[in-house]
């Protein structure tokens, strides 16, 4: 049975049409591309209303952080949100992971490069921020400086034609990290808490049945039961979170990357740093004076991102680098 998505824009597709987009739509979450159109979720139904490509301005990605989100500390983590533009509207879909997320605007940057993936205050923003960027690059490199840029340039580029691997591999690698630093103390509390709550709502239905106490303690007995699993359910060792399932991801998003470069002759970075963020910023460190060589940027690279910690203010574009590549060093100890 097909299940017709509403039309958001001025541009409607045909049954047929739709239907046939529809069957090649690559799921990200509750979202989805196909061939012809981006398909966005409601609040209970995945992908129930879809925008063509053709009336879309800007897909990007919106970062809802709680109160001290950015520095770990908050109540709440993060929620991304997807963002399309389209016939001067906009809507706005969470998801649940945001590495889907990351995949599909990479995805949609890579089939649809017409298509803006960044917000009108983000691109000024690093405009900005690339001109301030290029005052800090020396005039005139060295040889050997011009040699080392075009060969890390080259290499980004390789990246670039496949930006799932670098993201896959960042994910593994933060999950890796977060694996290795919770404690199994906190999951067995997680089990102790979500049994508790199953306790507390059968019980809680024996006395509904029963009709026995009040009828506030069964709404008591119920809410405490739905608390407990909520909170408990959110960091048990489930499938994603036990640490065999991190490490298998871990070396599988490797393993992939491998296998991608090996055609590639002599890769300036080994595959499990192999992302585009690292070698934007060993770009960097060459073209600011830093460095002359593809080695001496690589060692600069570690020793930047050593240096940085939460005690460091950066710009929210270098935030999203170190976010996306530190984890593969701590990991690795920067070996």
């Amino acid at each position: 049975m097909f299940f017709k998505p509403t039309g958001l824009s001025k541009t409607k597709f045909s049954d047929t049409a739709l239907k046939a987009d529809k069957k090649t739509c690559k799921a990200y979450d509750s979202c989805g591309i196909g061939q012809k159109a981006i398909y966005l979720s409601s609040i209970f139904l995945s992908r129930r209303f879809y925008v063509p490509f053709s009336s879309v301005k800007r897909v990007y990605k919106k970062v809802a952080m709680s109160k001290g989100g950015f520095t770990g500390k908050g109540a709440f983590g993060s929620v991304s949100y997807v963002v399309v533009e389209y016939d001067n509207k906009k809507i706005e879909c969470s998801f649940k992971f945001e590495k889907n997320l990351d995949m599909m605007l990479a995805a949609i940057k890579r089939e649809h490069p017409e298509i803006k993936t960044v917000s009108a205050e983000a691109e000024k923003r690093i405009k900005k921020a690339e001109a301030k960027e290029r005052a800090r690059f020396k005039k005139n490199l060295s040889p050997q400086a011009s040699r080392s840029v075009d060969e890390l340039e080259r290499a980004k580029n390789y990246l670039d034609k496949r930006p799932e691997l670098s993201q896959k591999l960042s994910a593994a690698s933060k999950a890796k990290r977060v694996s290795s630093n919770t404690s199994f103390t906190y999951k067995w509390i997680a089990v102790a808490i979500t049994l508790a709550g199953i306790v507390a709502a059968v019980y809680g239905i024996y006395q509904m049945v029963t009709k026995q106490g009040s009828f506030g303690i069964y709404f008591l007995l119920i809410g405490l039961a739905a608390i407990f699993m909520f909170a408990g359910i959110s960091v048990q060792p489930t499938a994603r979170q036990n640490r065999k399932e991190v490490d298998a991801g871990l070396e599988k998003a490797r393993m992939d990357m491998e296998d991608y470069l090996e055609d590639y002759k002599d890769f300036p970075l080994p595959a499990r740093y192999a992302h585009p963020a690292a070698l934007a910023r060993m770009i960097r460190s060459i073209k600011e004076g830093r460095s002359e060589t593809i080695l001496q940027s690589y060692e600069d690279l570690k020793d930047g991102l050593k240096a940085l910690n939460s005690d460091v203010q950066v710009s929210r574009e270098e935030y999203d680098e170190v976010v996306a590549i530190k984890p593969m060093f701590l990991i690795e100890d920067y070996q």
